[in-house]
């Protein structure tokens, strides 16, 4: 996929996507800072009317609800702000929005709160 860029700025603009290997996906952002997602992980944070309902925010679905080998089959830009994934269980209904991502990064810097444009 090539680069995407933002309105938001480089905080929120993918330089480069990869998948690392079969079960981690890697985002490397256009500040620089690097990000490398289990798999199962994003999927259990799909935020569709699916998989959260939308009157209460209460999550339909969770890590335990997911089968442990789900892999992204397709990602693609979704505008310029997000990715739509469809997921080898057949989901497909959710986009991960740049700033969601970034919120979601497991990296010890983001987990802190940390994190800032480098």
């Amino acid at each position: 996929m090539p680069p995407v860029r933002s309105n938001q700025g480089p905080r929120y603009e993918i330089a480069a996507l990869k998948q690392v290997d079969p079960s981690h996906l890697g985002i490397t952002w256009g500040d620089g800072h690097e990000s490398t997602y289990e798999v199962l992980y994003l999927r259990a944070r799909c935020a569709c009317a699916k998989c959260v309902d939308e009157m209460t925010g209460q999550r339909r679905i969770g890590e335990f609800d997911v089968v442990p080998d789900v892999k992204p089959v397709r990602i693609a830009p979704v505008g310029r702000y997000a990715l739509g994934i469809l997921w080898s269980d057949g989901h497909d209904s959710g986009i991960y929005t740049f700033e969601r991502l970034r919120q979601l990064c497991p990296c010890e810097i983001c987990r802190a709160g940390t994190a800032s444009a480098e």
